[in-house]
């Protein structure tokens, strides 16, 4: 039953403008949990400047619809998925997408059939999670569902989850993200949609927590691809929090002129891809980092036909292009530039070029750094005074080798010239006469530098073969005079 008294009471000109006036002040207060605006974000071509935070009903919210002076129509609901709610007298009322404000003036509307001026509030009592979707260049692109933490509803303690939250949970950007232009996506009602960019470059370089915005159900999160790679602010997004796991493997390839090119599983630590200590190319790194000089050294360091200057880093993005990332490392070696040593991530390719032009000087001064390995191994055959696997250092020349193998044996080798034997990476294999020339300095035509596993064969002299000939036929011979000298014959 109606209480007519109340139409009486609510007829007042003055007593009805007084009550409304301080339903309308009251339904503020009555949605803090909604949260507090926020200041203008970062205006792109095509989005608004400031986000809409009004919260949205939706199905798993509890509220509490206030009919003024009737309590019997009184009540708290949970919303259900489809966003209508079942009201005493008036029956079904769709609250989806609306404000608490919005929802209480639809269902005044539906009850003003019935009842004359009514007076509606309605309050959140207990936000629904937050469902989300994060794409782009994120370690694991996909849908999310985040929790609220603190108090809910009537509690003004809840804490809603903010954009940083959500790249933690979908395990932080690639190393190929635009930080700066990562758009916020937010469904405004029942039909419109608003769309901001927010500016973690800012957070990063100024500490700003304004762009670090408080998310609602149902918003997208979306973080480009940058167009140009930066190498100083690629290590500061590694740096940060809301970046891929630091101590996270990842498999890298690496090509070209290593002494073991394939594929590596790259840790901070100090192991090797089957987990066990890096005894492949010298001292470690000394920062631990997953950077390109730890994937050298993973692959058995560079050969000495190495071009370092143009090393390039193919990456792939989540958009399905390829980021070409140019490398230096001789301008690290020279100038200790630690930008050229790029961290990589998962999925990167490392190509080493073949060096057109071999400097002796410069080939000397690689071997001795850590891009090198410590030692290679090459075989001297032959006439030598130690023939068999010799270690030498990196970028060794032949005269090097032979000397490292105790030299000729001056009785029998052929010291003019020597037989290289080389494996080439395609699998063939070349076999070269070289001259020796002990006075000269490096290079190609009398003293070449040398490679891992090359073989050096150092022949017999004219002499030398001819003795052993002789001692092959008579060979033979001398064991039947010495029978026949044993029978007195």
């Amino acid at each position: 039953m109606l209480n007519t008294s109340l139409f009486k009471f609510l007829t007042q000109p003055v007593v009805g403008v007084a009550l409304l006036s301080a339903v309308n002040v009251a339904v503020p207060f009555a949605s803090l949990a909604q949260g507090q605006p926020l200041p203008p974000t970062t205006q792109t071509p095509g989005t608004q400047t400031q986000l809409d935070t009004n919260y949205s009903l939706g199905g798993g919210d509890r509220i509490r619809v206030n009919v003024f002076e009737v309590p019997e129509y009184t009540g708290e609901y949970q919303v259900p998925p489809g966003g209508a709610i079942n009201l005493p007298l008036i029956g079904s009322v769709s609250v989806l997408g609306l404000t608490t404000e919005q929802a209480a003036d639809e269902i005044a509307r539906r009850y003003a059939r019935f009842l004359k001026r009514p007076l509606i509030s309605v309050n959140l009592l207990s936000p629904r999670p937050i469902n989300i979707f994060v794409a782009g260049e994120v370690t694991r692109p996909g849908a999310y569902t985040l929790s609220l933490s603190g108090g809910a509803g009537d509690n003004p303690g809840v804490q809603y989850p903010t954009v940083l939250a959500a790249l933690t949970t979908a395990q932080g950007v690639t190393l190929a993200a635009d930080v700066s232009q990562i758009q916020l996506r937010r469904k405004i009602g029942r039909s419109s949609e608003q769309t901001v960019s927010v500016n973690l470059k800012e957070l990063i370089q100024t500490g700003r927590l304004s762009q670090d915005i408080t998310l609602r159900d149902g918003d997208t999160i979306v973080v480009p691809t940058a167009t140009n790679f930066n190498v100083a602010e690629s290590r500061n997004i590694f740096a940060s929090n809301f970046a891929a796991s630091q101590t996270t493997p990842r498999t890298v390839t690496i090509i070209g002129e290593v002494n073991r090119p394939g594929s590596y599983l790259v840790t901070p630590a100090s192991t090797d891809a089957q987990g066990g200590a890096a005894t492949n190319s010298g001292t470690a790194n000394p920062n631990g980092l997953p950077n390109v000089t730890r994937v050298i050294q993973l692959a058995g360091g560079i050969t000495a036909q190495a071009d370092v200057r143009n090393l390039r880093l193919r990456r792939l993005t989540r958009t399905g292009s390829e980021q070409a990332i140019d490398i230096n490392l001789w301008q690290l070696l020279q100038s200790g530039d630690a930008s050229q040593d790029i961290i990589v991530q998962d999925g990167d390719t490392i190509v080493i070029p073949t060096a057109t032009e071999i400097n002796p000087a410069e080939a000397t001064q690689l071997a001795t750094t850590t891009l090198s390995p410590t030692r290679i191994q090459v075989g001297v055959v032959g006439e030598v005074k130690k023939p068999g696997l010799t270690d030498v250092q990196p970028n060794s020349s032949l005269n090097q080798a032979i000397l490292a193998a105790g030299g000729f044996n001056d009785a029998r080798a052929s010291s003019s010239a020597v037989d290289l034997i080389r494996l080439n990476p395609n699998g063939s294999v070349t076999k070269r006469i070289v001259k020796v020339d002990f006075s000269a300095g490096i290079n190609e035509q009398t003293n070449p530098i040398l490679r891992n596993n090359d073989v050096v064969v150092v022949n017999r002299s004219g002499s030398a073969k001819t003795g052993d000939t002789i001692n092959t036929i008579t060979g033979p011979l001398g064991v039947i005079f010495n029978l026949l000298n044993l029978f007195g014959l």
